[in-house]
């Protein structure tokens, strides 16, 4: 019988994981996440709307957005890509930036998407949160900007 260990499980308490279906194609799929102009149409959760800042989507290249709350709020993030790999593959860092532009805790985002019958499978994976507190909240901003993709994916193909 395999055990887990108490660093195990307290990794994987700080660890999401979400997968989707969408109905595109992986192409599609994958230039929504790695080119700029279809970036503004669907990151963060409902009512927000996305501002990217510097955007250079390479391997060792760097994004900064901003996204909009519906209250007025401005929240930046940023990052570095650690791997692009079309069309199956990106990993980048993400950190959310504090008043002063300087970034917190930094997590490490990997997406990964599979042809499957004309419609692509996507394998979201991000770690290591500072608490499941932070992960629950990703989990929420992440699905609804994962609702927000699949209308803009369908919206794109009309």
């Amino acid at each position: 019988m395999a055990t887990t260990s108490n660093a195990t499980r307290a990794a994987g308490d700080r660890e999401l994981t979400i997968n989707r279906l969408f109905k595109a194609p992986r192409d599609l799929v994958f230039r929504a996440w790695t080119e700029e102009e279809h970036l503004a149409h669907w990151p963060g959760p409902k009512g927000f709307t996305a501002t990217p800042d510097k955007f250079d989507c390479r391997t060792g290249g760097f994004f900064r957005t901003c996204l909009h709350a519906p209250d007025g709020g401005d929240h930046w993030v940023q990052g570095t890509y650690l791997e692009v790999s079309p069309p199956e593959r990106l990993v980048f860092t993400h950190a959310w930036e504090d008043g002063s532009g300087r970034p917190g805790p930094q997590t490490v985002v990997t997406v990964t998407l599979r042809e499957e019958a004309g419609q692509t499978r996507m394998h979201f994976h991000q770690a290591l949160f500072e608490s499941r507190a932070s992960r629950d909240g990703h989990e929420g901003g992440w699905n609804e900007s994962f609702d927000r993709l699949a209308a803009w994916l369908a919206e794109a193909q009309s």
